[in-house]
């Protein structure tokens, strides 16, 4: 029989993985919609060095989930 330790991955360790991903150059915006609905109102770009900024990501129901978004974006500017 085999067992699985594996633990859940908790919204805080999600963002603590994207957050060690991302270099420390960057600038990270993440913003909150008032006007939104519940189910997608957060938003974040990251600003690469040396690139022009990026774009808004489109809204996300949580914080870590935009951030995410964020960091795909701009993986592709440096591929």
């Amino acid at each position: 029989m085999s067992h699985n330790y594996a633990t859940p991955l908790t919204p805080e360790k999600r963002q603590a993985r994207v957050l060690a991903r991302i270099p420390a150059p960057w600038g990270i915006t993440i913003e909150r919609l008032p006007e939104a609905p519940d189910a997608a109102c957060w938003r974040a770009r990251l600003d690469v060095p040396g690139h022009p900024p990026q774009d808004w990501t489109a809204p996300a129901p949580t914080m870590v989930d935009a951030l995410e978004q964020a960091w795909r974006q701009a993986r592709t500017l440096l591929a």
